[in-house]
């Protein structure tokens, strides 16, 4: 299957924590943050991502208990490319919405935002005098 056909599927197929969080993490587009869900990036494809803040949002449920150093790789593997991975069980988010939801905050407000994807780069030279 394709990437971006996968990824469709995927976002088709949420979970239900996950489907809470996404309705939760798309209100924060009012403050300045945007998240995407099921995301391709480097072979994988994290359930929620804040690209200009290089922040992943993963959503454990039970299956993830046999999983951890799958988990852990892949977590290494962003990493590298300089994003933070923060894993909230799916319990959590049912019994602790605005908890998790602040927690995510706090990442987001202590990332340094990254300079856009799209748009000309700066102009040579600006601020220099």
């Amino acid at each position: 299957m394709p990437v971006v056909a996968r990824a469709r599927a995927m976002r088709k197929r949420m979970s239900p924590p996950e489907a809470r969080l996404w309705v939760a993490l798309r209100r924060l587009r009012a403050r300045g943050y945007h998240f995407r869900r099921q995301h391709p990036m480097f072979g994988f494809y994290p359930d929620f991502v804040c690209l200009d803040r290089r922040l992943i949002v993963e959503v454990d449920g039970s299956g993830h208990d046999v999983r951890v150093e799958q988990d852990r790789r892949r977590d290494a593997a962003f990493a590298q490319q300089g994003f933070t991975t923060l894993r909230y069980a799916a319990t959590s988010i049912r019994d602790n919405l605005d908890g998790v939801v602040e927690g995510i905050l706090v990442q987001l407000e202590a990332a340094a935002p990254t300079r856009p994807l799209r748009g000309p780069p700066p102009r040579g030279g600006e601020g220099e005098r």
